[in-house]
């Protein structure tokens, strides 16, 4: 039985290019990952905020090695597109932004992020979901982007209204963290916002 609407974007929209990348303009670069982040990505998962609010640990840098590579593997699949948030100068790592759950037939794929502890209160995560969502919307052509995250997380909500993601709601008990289940706020921007 045919479908009563095309796809929003057809397979092939990311994984027929090389996963680029994405200047802020600002000072910082979204760049795919290198082998060569996996230090600063363990010593990043050591942070006890990091680990708060993440359901993943890393127990060594062996395993790190292996995220990187799932990471840099995943562009291919068009499932997850993930991003180290660098300096634009230096190069040091400052973060992770993502798209995950990505679904090109409806347009519609989930936003998230995080920051070394040393990069927090300098903008990092907002300036680059910024980056991440123009890219995405303006000129990939998705239509809807989500971004998720426990209601506790206040710094996330701050990051998520900064980058123009309206709160649509609550998802009561939505996600199992080590502390328990966490109730998660749903934001969510769309093409034209």
């Amino acid at each position: 039985m045919p479908y009563l609407n095309s796809a929003v974007l057809s397979a092939g929209a990311l994984a027929r290019h090389s996963q680029p990348t994405i200047p802020t303009a600002d000072g910082l670069l979204l760049r795919p990952w290198a082998a060569k982040d996996a230090p600063a990505v363990y010593e990043a998962f050591q942070d006890p905020v990091i680990r708060q609010w993440h359901v993943r640990a890393a127990d060594s840098l062996d395993e790190v090695g292996g995220w990187i590579d799932e990471w840099r593997q995943e562009w291919e699949k068009e499932e997850k597109a993930q991003w180290a948030v660098a300096d634009a100068d230096t190069d040091r790592l400052l973060g992770r932004v993502a798209l995950r759950s990505i679904m090109l037939e409806d347009g519609l794929a989930e936003v998230a992020y995080w920051t070394v502890a040393a990069a927090r209160g300098q903008g990092v995560a907002a300036r680059a979901t910024t980056a991440l969502s123009r890219w995405a919307l303006d000129e990939i052509g998705f239509h809807r982007l989500e971004l998720m995250h426990a209601v506790r997380n206040v710094a996330s909500c701050r990051v998520a209204a900064k980058t123009g993601f309206a709160l649509e709601g609550t998802k009561r008990s939505a996600l199992l963290h080590q502390d328990g289940w966490h109730d998660m706020h749903l934001h969510a921007r769309v093409r034209g916002d």
